[in-house]
């Protein structure tokens, strides 16, 4: 049974950090390219990041240079540390995983996770 469970989320203030976690099991995730998207309330969902099997890593243009995707194979976990977070970075942030690659359209992707929530606070 594939899993993807995220965890991190919370209340921050601007400029602050947080890193969130996503657990896998149920498929070879070292093979997987594994991103996160983000839904803002009222607003279409976003991609933000996204890491393939060899460590190559592509950012949305709103948090380039802010926010580092990274993934540990041997935790079977994906990371997001996000940094000088801003209000407007406040949505709900959800882990995907992919068995070719990495993709910036969410229904390029083969499981989701169900979403931890993120609130920036001015």
């Amino acid at each position: 049974q594939v899993k993807l469970v995220e965890s991190g989320g919370g209340l921050v203030q601007a400029g602050g950090s947080l890193r969130l976690s996503c657990a896998a099991s149920g498929f070879a995730f070292s093979d997987y390219g594994m991103g996160w998207f983000r839904q803002a309330p009222g607003k279409e969902r976003e991609f933000v990041a996204f890491i393939v099997w060899n460590g190559r890593t592509s950012y949305s243009d709103s948090v380039k240079g802010r926010f580092t995707i990274s993934r540990d194979n041997a935790k079977n976990t994906v990371y997001l540390q996000m940094d000088s977070l801003k209000p407007e970075d406040t949505a709900d942030y959800y882990c995907v995983g992919r068995a070719t690659g990495g993709s910036r359209s969410w229904y390029d992707y083969d499981y989701w996770g169900q979403g931890t929530q993120v609130t920036v606070s001015s």
